[in-house]
């Protein structure tokens, strides 16, 4: 897994990029978002409520009820694991970065259902068949390819028979993983998210048979990636004019502590993450281990 003291400080103000979106609705959670042309309108809120939608979705495949056992691998700040909660769920949000854990304790620790703990999720510390379930929602990019097989296996150890685990990941187009050197030249992608290079996803789908699990593919591509990399080509003409950035900042007031250094910084940023995204699908995984049948979708 990428070094954690790296992930933290890319997931903070020292990135302008992630500085930018702070303001613009990033908050309880960090992920890309489930865009549709019927929701657009959200998107004068802030990107708060295609994160949400995101978690939704990627819960409703997990399938998990009241009474179910939970993992919520790499947690974050929480929320997903709270809202196994409220589905009645007895849920455990992990993730390796003590201070994530932290805050997940002061926002959600006090919710029924719902407790947080710090650990690796390519090396659990819970015993074979532990969970029911197992949800990992746009974090396994950051582990590398061995941690990813390592997490696969993991997963399935601790998964009674029949359960089932959701991975919810970017994955790259090509079969050769190394292509994103002449598709993120400079590194800004990679710099920014922390990984070195995206699982290609008919790898995935071979590990995830080889760990031993029955696999269904949903492509998510259109409504996580190609939707709304239309909202972030308008962005950077905005952030490309003098006129545009004044237009961002009466909208987010938060946007005047840019200066035009960073400006320029993260118009270079949102350049190369659309070079980026065209070269990417975004895919759930559904994950069942065989043994006793599941009930859900």
């Amino acid at each position: 897994m990428a070094d954690r003291r790296r992930i933290a400080e890319s997931y903070s103000d020292t990135n302008v990029l992630f500085h930018l979106l702070r303001h613009v609705g990033w908050g309880d959670l960090v992920n890309v978002g489930y865009y549709t042309v019927p929701t657009l309108h959200h998107a004068f809120g802030g990107l708060g409520w295609f994160q949400r939608e995101l978690v939704r979705r990627s819960l409703d495949l997990l399938a998990g009820g009241p009474g179910d056992r939970v993992l919520d691998a790499c947690c974050g700040r929480g929320l997903s694991t709270a809202l196994l909660g409220q589905r009645g769920c007895d849920a455990v949000g992990v993730d390796v970065q003590p201070e994530q854990i932290a805050e997940a304790r002061r926002r959600f620790g006090d919710r029924p259902g719902t407790r947080f703990e710090v650990a690796d999720v390519t090396a659990l510390p819970y015993e074979p068949g532990a969970f029911d379930r197992v949800h990992c929602l746009e974090a396994a990019f950051h582990f590398g390819p061995e941690g990813r097989r390592a997490f696969l296996a993991e997963a399935f150890r601790v998964l009674r028979p029949g359960g089932r685990l959701v991975l919810v990941d970017f994955t790259w187009r090509s079969d050769d993983p190394s292509t994103i050197e002449s598709v993120d030249p400079n590194a800004i992608v990679r710099s920014a998210w922390c990984f070195d290079e995206v699982e290609p996803r008919s790898r995935y789908l071979t590990r995830a048979a080889e760990a031993g699990f029955t696999v269904t593919a949903h492509d998510w591509t259109g409504p996580v990636l190609e939707l709304p990399m239309r909202l972030v080509r308008l962005v950077q003409a905005l952030v490309g004019t003098q006129l545009g950035r004044q237009v961002l900042r009466l909208r987010w007031p938060g946007l005047r502590e840019l200066t035009p250094t960073d400006w320029d910084a993260v118009e270079e940023s949102l350049h190369a993450h659309l070079s980026w995204a065209r070269a990417l699908h975004y895919t759930a995984l559904v994950l069942d281990k065989p043994g006793e049948p599941i009930t859900g979708a």
